[in-house]
């Protein structure tokens, strides 16, 4: 088992680059898929013939981002970064624009794709990038008074603020009401009547930071907006102060439900970076991992989600054996909940001896768990009545949010990286892909109950093939060599050792974009290298950010109740969401 990444199709650019001529000023690979540097004049004209155009038809942006280039280039500074993804062909496109400080303004694309508006608030919260005709530009992860931008190379990291004024979202709000004024006017009372309500964030089923604001008409939700980064710690900022192997411990506060998923998107970035290819043994066992850990993630949501509607038994059910999941892989890795086992081109140690026989007996227990559940939810007139045609969502407004993963296949579109484009051998095994009809939160659900009977197929095969061999790749970067035969035995080995302790791994001057299917969906890694011990960049793509800017198209017109049971079938991670 060799197999790796897939590369995406190939995307001729041909006919973009007949449309805008002039436009482009520079034609390059961000691997793995092409990329176009356009002046900012042919920013919205590029963008806009990618998303409409047959041939491209882009309907997926997957990520804006912005790269300061203080430190790399004298001139134009600040480099924004486009990524689109054609779920249908698989092709990929990267599009550039680059802007002098002074005058770092473009035109906002919150008009093509729906993901751009919180994109776009991100990047101007964080590198003070503005969008010209941006609905609703203001900070989104940093407190609103806060001052700078953090992710700028000159900004202080030791400056302190005191932010003390609460935001009150009203402003927002009056946004909400402009868009949809007839909510009010079909309302039962007085536009004065009605109420205005917090949902957290110190409300127990928005798990103490996730903070809703919502305009009620009796029960009825009329308006919903959003605060978040109430757990924002400054992932991109931390990755960029430490060397890239000190940076997987910070992965596991992305996701903190299926941890080890986080460490191998991370490290899976930084070996493409280096062109370290990792051995079979290696990629089988972090398949094994990140099902385990699929799994669990999958347990924790649904066992959250229906607790939050007031079923309990099924809680306990779910949780005991996420427990026995958690002891299997501490045994391995030495910690429960984050467990930092991944390492660039190796693993934190090689599997226990009794690893095989314990995961064998873990997939013999969760086909009863899961029925034993579904026993008591499935048919149930309460639970039904709770989640089918709840926070509906249709397939072409997922995918213009951004959705990806299960939430847009409980849409019914079937797309999952694991099929569309493998790593790591997904390819040879034999797995479904599990598919909702209306995309509500019954079918969030129960695509989750069924996934993870999938993702214990997948861990069968995996253990019934797992090769023998080295679980180390064959590269100086990937792992400190043999003290006895040959860091002490020979010079090139004593060289070795010295430059991994005191400069560590130094992939060459480029950058990366990697994904993998993580429980919430495409997890990504935009990485920037400078030739340096540290990354100069590492922008994280996390799934849950873009299912959660969504949130009030899928509860407005419901009832209070109906929020709750939507934002736990959404699966919002709060560390993965704020990073």
């Amino acid at each position: 088992m060799t197999t790796t990444t897939t590369t995406p199709s190939t995307v001729d650019l041909t006919k973009l680059r007949n449309k805008i001529q002039g436009g482009i000023l520079e034609e390059s690979t961000l691997p793995p898929m092409p990329c176009v540097r356009v002046k900012r004049e042919a920013l919205l004209e590029t963008l806009e013939f990618l998303r409409n155009d047959p041939e491209y038809r882009m309907h997926q942006l997957k990520e804006i981002t912005v790269v300061d280039g203080l430190y790399l280039r004298e001139s134009e500074r600040f480099e924004l970064v486009y990524l689109l993804h054609n779920l249908d062909t698989q092709k990929r496109v990267a599009v550039k624009c680059r802007v002098e400080e002074d005058d770092a303004h473009v035109p906002s694309i919150n008009h093509l794709w729906r993901a751009a508006n919180w994109g776009e608030r991100e990047a101007f919260d964080q590198y003070g990038v503005k969008f010209d005709n941006h609905p609703n530009l203001k900070r989104i992860l940093n407190h609103h008074e806060f001052v700078g931008h953090p992710l700028r190379k000159d900004y202080n990291i030791f400056r302190g603020h005191w932010c003390s004024e609460a935001e009150t979202l009203l402003d927002e709000l009056e946004l909400r009401r402009k868009m949809f004024p007839e909510r009010i006017a079909d309302a039962d009372h007085d536009p004065g009547e009605t109420m205005i309500l917090n949902i957290g964030p110190s409300h127990p089923a928005s798990h103490g930071t996730l903070r809703n604001l919502v305009e009620l008409d009796g029960e009825t939700v009329l308006y919903c907006v959003q605060e978040i980064g109430y757990l924002h710690r400054g992932f991109e900022k931390s990755a960029e102060t430490h060397e890239y192997n000190q940076v997987v411990p910070y992965t596991d506060r992305l996701n903190y439900c299926s941890a080890i998923s986080n460490n191998v998107g991370y490290v899976k970035a930084v070996e493409e970076l280096c062109g370290i290819e990792i051995p079979p043994r290696n990629q089988a066992i972090r398949v094994i991992m990140c099902e385990l850990s699929r799994i669990m993630d999958h347990l924790v949501c649904n066992a959250a989600n229906i607790v939050d509607l007031g079923a309990l038994t099924n809680f306990w059910y779910l949780f005991n054996l996420r427990e026995k999941i958690y002891n299997v892989i501490e045994g391995v890795t030495g910690a429960r909940l984050t467990n930092s086992y991944a390492r660039v081109g190796s693993l934190w140690a090689d599997i226990t001896p009794d690893f095989i026989e314990q995961v064998r007996g873990l997939l013999a227990e969760i086909p009863q768990h899961v029925d034993d559940t579904m026993k008591l939810v499935a048919r149930n007139r309460i639970f039904i009545d709770r989640t089918v045609g709840i926070g509906k969502i249709s397939p072409d407004d997922a995918i213009a949010y951004g959705y990806t993963g299960l939430c847009l296949r409980a849409t019914g579109y079937e797309h999952d990286l694991r099929k569309a484009q493998p790593y790591y051998g997904y390819d040879q095994y034999d797995f479904e892909i599990p598919v909702g009809h209306q995309g509500d939160t019954y079918d969030r659900i129960m695509c989750r109950f069924e996934e993870i009977k999938q993702s214990a197929r997948i861990v069968e095969q995996a253990l019934d093939s797992l090769p023998d061999g080295p679980y180390r790749a064959d590269h100086p970067m990937a792992y400190l060599p043999d003290k006895q035969t040959r860091t002490y035995a020979n010079i090139e080995g004593l060289v070795n050792h010295f430059k991994i302790v005191m400069h560590g791994i130094q992939p060459p001057k480029g950058e990366v974009y990697s994904w993998t299917e993580t429980p919430n969906g495409e997890l990504g890694f935009y990485i920037v290298s400078d030739g340096g011990m540290k990354p100069y960049k590492c922008k994280v793509r996390p799934p849950c950010f873009y299912l959660y800017s969504s949130f009030p198209d899928l509860v407005e017109g419901q009832m209070v109740a109906d929020v709750i049971a939507v934002l736990g079938s959404l699966n919002i991670v709060a560390g993965e969401l704020d990073r």
